[in-house]
């Protein structure tokens, strides 16, 4: 038996006689290959050589999109798109881009840094001076009690609001009462002396001042924790105008302080800022409802109180007393009469009401020195109406 060999004979290549573009750019296929084959494979990259766009022009039938060069690219010699800058250039870019701002001014001063992590100091370290008794933000976080109530207590001051407005129906039932104002300017000094000494001694030891702080805080304002009480002011500006001004101007002065502000506080936190703003802290909002509240509160006391239950002992004093009229220089300089520069009844009711308003609004946005406003309403509403009601009355 004869053994034969059987040999497979090997696969024949075939290849074209006139390649085309597409297939001769197909020579360096080499087919799908297995990762280990891919390793131990040296890579021998062939450049492609490609026509010149310049040498003859190409038909856009034959046009084909160029391949991709396998030829290895040096990193070097390839130009960046954007330059290659050190760290010390960065670092200098960046100090140059960096906008210096100017240091903010409070409260009339400017702070002056140390160069440290540690709170500027003041511009002037000793001494103090009139701005020191302006009214600055509120901050929160000194008082207990304004963290635990933020909104009743710290935003909305609702303890605070209430007591400010409880005294101006504290002075409509002393009036009632047929009380003078020659005998509640004492009990005015006596309640002013202790607090305002208390007041003194908490900023001295600041454990006292935590107590207090911890007893009185739901009617104080942040602010007052290291400065003076609003208390002190309020009984402050009440006594000047109670003792110094007749009754009728010194009661509306009064009304004009516990109402208008309270009103200028509460429609200004709620409304101020859609409405254009004043100054620091005041807005429009704020002062027309001070100007508002101040001509209801001129009506109510003239043009109800005072006919329907009054008149008491002391009233005969009064600066207003339903008439009102030109000064006598005007009268000459116009000629008019007696009776035709005086107006009487609503018409010097509406008057009356309407200057009392505008004058409680302006003292409430007026800033005098950074004084607290619980002195400068009172003290300015009562200069202003009893400077007209000594020209017109």
């Amino acid at each position: 038996m004869s053994l034969r060999s059987n040999n497979v004979p090997s696969t024949p290549r075939v290849i074209s006689p006139s390649p085309t573009p597409s297939e001769q750019d197909a020579r360096d296929y080499s087919g799908p290959v297995t990762r280990s084959a891919a390793r131990r494979r040296t890579p021998t990259p062939q450049p492609l050589e490609e026509r010149s766009d310049e040498d003859e022009p190409e038909s856009p039938d034959l046009r084909r999109a160029r391949t991709r060069s396998r030829s290895p690219i040096n990193p070097g010699a390839v130009p960046r798109m954007t330059r290659r800058t050190s760290t010390a250039a960065k670092a200098s870019k960046v100090a140059k881009s960096v906008i210096v701002e100017e240091p903010v001014v409070a409260n009339g001063k400017a702070p002056t840094t140390n160069g440290h992590l540690a709170p500027p100091q003041p511009s002037t370290p000793m001494g103090w001076t009139w701005r020191d008794f302006s009214r600055s933000p509120s901050p929160l976080g000194l008082i207990p009690i304004h963290r635990q109530w933020r909104t009743f207590v710290h935003k909305h001051e609702v303890p605070r609001k209430a007591l400010h407005v409880s005294i101006g129906f504290f002075v409509v039932w002393l009036y009632v009462t047929g009380t003078q104002t020659s005998s509640v300017t004492p009990w005015l000094m006596s309640g002013l002396i202790p607090i305002t000494t208390v007041d003194w001694l908490r900023h001295r030891y600041a454990s006292f001042n935590r107590f207090y702080v911890k007893v009185l805080g739901a009617l104080m304002r942040e602010s007052e924790y290291s400065g003076w009480n609003g208390v002190i002011w309020y009984l402050l500006g009440a006594w000047i105008v109670l003792f110094f001004f007749p009754k009728d101007v010194g009661i509306i002065s009064v009304l004009l302080l516990s109402w208008c502000d309270t009103a200028a506080s509460t429609f200004g936190r709620l409304w101020g800022r859609y409405t254009p703003r004043l100054r620091r802290g005041k807005s429009l909002a704020g002062s027309t409802a001070a100007f508002l509240v101040g001509v209801a509160t001129s009506y109510f006391f003239y043009g109800w109180l005072v006919p329907t239950i009054g008149p008491f002992p002391g009233d005969e004093n009064f600066m207003f007393k339903g008439a009102l009229s030109l000064p006598k220089a005007i009268t000459e300089a116009v000629g008019l009469s007696e009776g035709q520069a005086t107006i009487t009844g609503s018409l010097a009711l509406g008057v009356m009401s309407v200057l009392s308003g505008f004058i409680a609004s302006a003292s409430e946005v007026v800033d005098i020195f950074g004084w607290d406003d619980n002195l400068t309403i009172p003290v300015l509403s009562g200069i202003g109406i009893w400077g007209f009601l000594k020209v017109c009355a």
